[in-house]
């Protein structure tokens, strides 16, 4: 089974306007939403390409019966804890000419309720995989995830870690399966400016002394590069077609690269699959779609 962890998830609202005035009363051409956060958008890619997983985490409130309830289908069991007070929280994206972006908080998570979570760990067994992305919320301990992959280090698990800076370096004694930094985090991580591919080969490669097995690291409209656990460098580009959305992209590569290796035991397919995933994403208003991933691969 393929775990997935959101701990603050939400719904991404986006309205679009002609033109925002502030201080005055603005009408919407178009609205839509979507529920997010890095692990769901994980599971709902997985989802698509056949690939069961159960999602984890916390909701609260209406908007987080909402989520539960929209991304429940066939493939996504969801095991989220419910919050007694707040609410999941709602992101507003403004596109008006430049995007604006209002993220809300999401609600408080106690000691009590991250224990729940701790417990919903012990149903994962050897052979499993568990993929955490995206941030901390602000309620919770900073060693979060370190928490967690030390509950499941007895158990030969695939970990999967898609988060920045300090929460990625952290987790790398727990040797991770697979971990997707970009090139501008490995700037950050190794305080140095990232620019040629020697240098992304050398610092992903410092990563693996660090305890990574896969490095896999996006390189936006560059295409992506693979550093597999035998020291293999993988390349994958880009397909040409009008992007039209970038968010949750790279979820969608973690989840094609995933399901990749689960269906195949490759990395060069992995890595292509993943890639497909992410391109599919990027030409679609929401996240990648089978029609779109099946259409993509016949052209990569």
């Amino acid at each position: 089974m393929i775990y997935t962890v959101t701990l603050n998830p939400s719904i991404d609202y986006i309205v679009r306007l002609d033109s925002l005035t502030l201080g005055i009363t603005n009408r919407t051409t178009s609205e839509e939403y979507y529920f997010g956060g890095k692990g769901i958008n994980v599971s709902l890619v997985l989802s698509e390409l056949d690939l069961e997983s159960t999602a984890l985490g916390f909701t609260a409130g209406f908007t987080g019966e909402a989520i539960e309830k929209g991304i429940s289908n066939e493939k996504i069991k969801t095991e989220f804890i419910r919050l007694d007070e707040g609410l999941s929280r709602i992101n507003i994206k403004i596109k008006s000419g430049e995007e604006t972006e209002i993220n809300g908080q999401g609600p408080h998570i106690g000691a009590e309720r991250l224990e729940q979570l701790m417990q919903k760990l012990d149903a994962i067994k050897d052979g499993d995989t568990l993929i955490i992305a995206g941030s901390i919320p602000s309620s919770m301990p900073d060693d979060t995830y370190e928490r967690m992959l030390e509950r499941i280090s007895d158990r030969d698990v695939r970990i999967v870690v898609d988060a920045t800076k300090k929460l990625l370096v952290n987790s790398l004694k727990y040797k991770p399966f697979l971990i997707k930094p970009n090139r501008q985090e490995l700037s950050e991580i190794f305080n140095v400016e990232v620019k040629t591919e020697d240098d992304t080969e050398k610092y992903a490669k410092e990563l693996q002394k660090l305890g990574a097995r896969n490095v896999l690291i996006s390189l936006g409209g560059e295409g992506a590069m693979l550093i597999d656990e035998f020291g293999n460098k993988h390349k994958a580009g880009v397909l040409k077609e009008k992007v039209i959305n970038t968010v949750g992209s790279g979820d969608s590569m973690v989840a094609g690269f995933v399901a990749g290796y689960e269906k195949e035991k490759s990395y060069p397919y992995a890595l292509k699959l993943g890639s497909v995933c992410g391109n599919a994403t990027a030409f679609l208003p929401g996240l990648a779609t089978k029609a779109k991933i099946e259409e993509l691969l016949q052209k990569f």
